[in-house]
């Protein structure tokens, strides 16, 4: 059977595992993380911000307590750690570009604050201040490439089949640059950006997510679990 190897930063793949073993059942499973999260600088002032933004999760690890102020939020656990945080979610949509088409019909007044790591993508600021709403942003925290583990690498030099989830760019390209071993690579990619941030990695099957969010990507598991 083959073995999932998950390598987002450890908070995110313990979640994601959950989520998997809710669906999939018992399956064999390690956790590598490529990434490590640390807060940057000061906590942010959110003085003089009407609604904040927040795209991950690991924003909230830089921030203070919400004291009930609006947010927007990308995915459900977003939104509930935004929660627990003290602050109040008014949206809540499965992926950045779906979050921006919110804002954009809410159309609030502004000024919005995105608070996001250094390696952010999709310019959401910057879009929502062209279109007319104010939205300032501010990194909050860094996303450091981590090596794989040793029980990793083993697993890559063996022979039994590994599925590896992948979520970004950034991450396709660590993964690519730090692959190691012969094991037959199935590879489930959130978006063409991912597979084409592989490059060269020899891989023997790829499933794209049908849309950027967590539950396709599971799909997209399932289904190179049923090629292998």
């Amino acid at each position: 059977m083959a073995t999932l190897l998950l390598t987002r930063p450890l908070a995110s793949s313990q979640r994601f595992a959950a989520q998997l073993r809710q669906r999939l059942g018992d399956v064999p499973m390690m956790i590598s993380p490529l990434l490590q999260i640390d807060p940057v600088g000061r906590a942010p002032d959110l003085a003089g911000a009407r609604a904040v933004i927040f795209t991950s999760q690991n924003a909230l690890l830089a921030v203070a307590e919400g004291q009930g102020m609006p947010c927007y939020a990308v995915g459900s656990a977003t939104a509930d750690a935004a929660r627990a945080a003290g602050f109040d979610p008014i949206a809540v949509e499965r992926n950045a570009e779906d979050l921006f088409q919110r804002i954009m019909a809410d159309h609030p007044s502004g000024p919005l604050l995105h608070l996001h790591g250094r390696h952010a993508r999709g310019r959401l600021a910057e879009r929502l201040t062209d279109a007319g709403i104010e939205t300032r942003e501010e990194v909050v925290y860094e996303q450091r490439e981590t090596p794989l583990s040793t029980v990793a690498e083993t697993l890559l030099r063996g022979e039994q089949t590994v599925i590896v989830p992948l979520f970004s760019p950034r991450s396709a390209k660590i993964f690519a640059r730090q692959h190691v071993g012969q094991a037959p690579l199935f590879i489930a990619a959130m978006s063409d950006a991912v597979i084409e941030a592989l490059g060269t990695l020899p891989v023997r099957r790829v499933e794209r997510a049908q849309t950027p969010d967590a539950t396709a990507m599971i799909a997209a598991i399932e289904r190179l679990m049923a090629a292998g």
